[in-house]
């Protein structure tokens, strides 16, 4: 049987750039792809997503601004109402308006049928932060989305490109 390589180890040999260039498709930052590139190779995937969580802990207030402007609102499964959508629009616009940058959150396990009371019920609490609090959350809500479009990578499943701030399809 002929070897095959896994995701990990082609992105291990893959150029700088086309590593980078990955790498930014998941967590859309420059100097944040740029950090988790440099170290490679990597000898296990949970060394890859550990290297990229403490490089998102370090990221200076404009890196982790790059990396939200490459979010954009959570997607809704199709049949959702479109009073939910408007509902939903409503909340994001005042979400942007108060802290400047689409709102971020990682979906995890939420059922796919309570996924639009999820992201609504968070965008509410969370629109009663102050803007340095709120920062904090969205940059672990960031962190945790990268992890989620990593993971999907990597383990083949999905393109990094793929809305990770968005239900898994047949949720």
């Amino acid at each position: 049987m002929p070897y095959l390589p896994r995701p990990l180890d082609a992105f291990n040999t893959a150029t700088a750039d086309e590593a980078r260039t990955l790498l930014l498709h998941c967590l859309h930052s420059l100097r944040w792809s740029r950090r988790v590139a440099d170290h490679r190779p990597y000898p296990d995937l949970d060394s890859l997503l550990a290297a990229a969580d403490e490089a998102a802990y370090d990221l200076a207030p404009a890196d982790l601004a790059e990396a939200l402007a490459g979010e954009s609102l959570p997607e809704l499964p199709e049949d959702t109402y479109s009073a939910a959508h408007m509902a939903l629009s409503a909340a994001h616009a005042a979400y942007e308006a108060r802290f400047g940058h689409a709102f971020v959150i990682y979906p995890g396990d939420v059922p796919r049928d309570e996924v639009i009371d999820h992201i609504l019920e968070a965008i509410r609490s969370r629109l009663a932060n102050d803007p340095e609090e709120e920062r904090v959350v969205a940059a672990e809500e960031l962190r945790r989305l990268a992890r989620g479009r990593l993971l999907a990578h990597l383990r083949g499943a999905r393109n990094c490109t793929t809305s990770h701030n968005a239900p898994t399809p047949g949720r």
